[in-house]
């Protein structure tokens, strides 16, 4: 393996463990908004494993979709519910989700480390994340900015309601 690869590799470990840690943050923590951003750091590293990958449209659809849509959503239903104060950790399914999700992941560990995993040693045929990104900034720009200013509208919208001013 050159440098590139083994630098490759740190790169994917270390996001691994960011990634990791972030998901285990957002099931550990008190307050349910430190959980959502945790959430957004999770899906961040997920999308940064995905470069390490080569999967790079994957990785910008996992930013805009999870990293923007999906976070941005939770943080309004949160600031909908005006119950930032309230502890969520005291529930009588704690320990049997700890229990179930424990033995989930050893089943998934199980099998990863059980599985042979071939490694193809063909390069992608084509990139298509520039034949999307020109379709989408050239011939749906229009629709593409529409779409950002009602998220923009929706945003200002729940922080007007959330303030109650």
């Amino acid at each position: 393996m050159n440098d590139s690869g083994v630098a490759l590799s740190v790169v994917f470990y270390v996001l691994s463990i960011i990634t990791v840690g972030a998901a285990i943050g957002v099931v550990t923590v008190r307050n349910i908004f430190h959980a959502a951003l945790l959430l957004v750091l999770a899906f961040v590293g997920v999308a940064g494993l995905y470069i390490t990958l080569h999967a790079d449209f994957i990785a910008a659809v996992q930013i805009l979709i999870y990293a923007g849509a999906v976070a941005i959503l939770l943080v309004f239903a949160i600031m909908m519910t005006h119950n930032l104060n309230e502890d969520t950790s005291s529930s009588l399914l704690r320990w049997p989700a700890l229990i179930m999700s424990t033995l989930v992941g050893v089943v998934i560990v199980g099998y990863a480390f059980a599985t042979n995993w071939p490694v193809s040693s063909q390069q992608p045929v084509f990139n298509t994340t520039v034949e999307l990104a020109n379709v989408l900034f050239n011939k749906f720009v229009m629709p593409f900015e529409v779409a950002s200013i009602l998220l923009l509208a929706a945003m200002v919208g729940a922080i007007v309601l959330a303030r109650g001013d």
